[in-house]
């Protein structure tokens, strides 16, 4: 009997211990959303000092000679802070059903990128190649349908709690391109939903 009422007690210790964990981790869970369109603008850099501004809830695309440069700004609605580490950008609109690519695929951040919780920052990426297949297909968006797909993963500041959040990115009638977050995807997890 005393093996049994033990057995119950530790079984019952290690879950309190799992869900109390779990409690503190989504308190440190980084969540990444668009900007809002009151955010200030953001003024972005890249490494050959080409730049782009763009203002807040929108997405700067910049087509210029063998290079397309993209700035997506971003706010942090979670209590951790986000590390950004990789991206990947697909035509098109996918929608929630379409998984995302294996993320050894993902292109890397040349630098890391930081945005505080509760505060925005912003994602930057670029094509140089343009005979890559991915170079083609966003040109083909920008001078087409203005319509992409943007899976961007990233975590805490301990390279943990990995997660991918896919935003849609539309250009409309007059020419501005918009954002807004879609789906998320927790890699260290199972699907919340």
């Amino acid at each position: 009997m005393l093996a049994i009422a033990t057995f119950a007690s530790v079984r019952t210790a290690h879950r309190a211990t799992r869900a109390n964990e779990r409690a503190f981790l989504v308190s440190l869970r980084p969540v990444l959303l668009p900007s809002r369109f009151e955010d200030p603008p953001e003024k972005v850099m890249f490494r050959d000092d080409h730049w782009l501004k763009v203002e807040g809830g929108r997405f700067g695309i910049d087509a210029d000679g063998d290079a397309i440069y993209m700035v997506l700004p971003l706010r942090n609605v979670g209590n951790g802070l986000a590390v950004l580490d990789r991206w990947d950008i697909r035509p098109g609109r996918l929608m929630a059903d379409v998984e995302p690519n294996d993320v050894s695929t993902f292109r890397r951040l040349t630098r890391d990128l930081y945005i505080a919780a509760g505060d925005h920052g912003f994602w930057q990426g670029a094509l140089r190649e343009p005979d890559d297949v991915t170079f083609k297909e966003v040109r083909d968006q920008i001078e087409g349908a203005g319509a992409l797909t943007l899976d961007l993963l990233y975590g805490d500041h301990e390279g943990g709690q990995r997660t991918i959040t896919r935003f849609a990115l539309t250009r409309s009638d007059q020419g501005v391109w918009f954002a807004s977050g879609s789906r998320y995807w927790y890699l260290e997890m199972g699907d919340p939903r």
